[in-house]
């Protein structure tokens, strides 16, 4: 058995594609692509494929992971050529490589997100820079999220590692956010951007990065 572990983009074409539909998407490719799946055991076997932190509706990302098991060894290199000729538009490798197969999930590996939050604004650059230092400067920040099953209650702060303005022109300004993605919670893009004053939802919310933890 064989155990690869592949980065890929999400684009704007298939955003609005959910995270179970779109794993049943990548087996479909992979089935037409003739790729040995590795299947559960059971009397309803699924493919061992696993995401790493599933992106919400509506986001695109340069940074998704996804390890999937394979029956009999391909290399990297082979299992790309393959992949590739099915996978519908907006749908990108950027790499694959082998991990061992001892190693824990890839889910409970995740620490961090990075996005890029594009943002329609009135606030001037300063404005925008004082509201992150004051962001960062707090200790606790208490947040009240309503979901379908009632309101939800916690510390947005706790979410956040660091905030950046990384760009700002003509009225739109882009902030890079680096949030907490792990078993104790998932910070919300446009939470954070509400929290620094911003009163429309982003315009665009892009995942750069995933910080994996692989000493767990």
């Amino acid at each position: 058995m064989q155990r690869l572990r592949i980065r890929y983009s999400r684009g704007e074409e298939v955003k609005f594609i959910s995270h179970l539909d779109l794993m049943r998407l990548w087996h479909r490719v992979l089935i037409r692509a003739g790729v040995a799946l590795a299947y559960s055991e059971g009397f309803n076997p699924h493919p061992r494929m696993s995401s790493a932190a599933p992106l919400a509706l509506g986001i695109t990302s340069e940074a998704e992971l996804m390890d999937v098991f394979l029956a009999r060894w391909s290399s990297p290199h082979s299992f790309t050529a393959v992949a590739v000729q099915q996978l519908p538009h907006g749908i990108e490798i950027n790499q694959v490589y082998n991990v061992p197969l001892i190693m824990p999930s890839l889910q409970s590996q995740v620490r961090y997100a990075d996005y890029a939050v594009q943002l329609e604004t009135k606030k001037t650059q300063q404005d925008i820079v004082s509201a992150i230092t004051s962001m960062l400067s707090k200790e606790q920040l208490p947040w009240r999220h309503q979901r379908d099953t009632g309101p939800r209650y916690y510390d947005l702060r706790a979410m956040i590692d660091d905030l950046w303005l990384i760009d700002f022109r003509n009225g739109h300004c882009t902030i890079g956010m680096k949030l907490r993605c792990d078993s104790s919670g998932s910070g919300r893009p446009e939470q954070v951007a509400s929290a620094l004053g911003f009163e429309q939802y982003p315009e665009l919310i892009h995942r750069t990065r995933l910080t994996i933890d692989t000493n767990n």
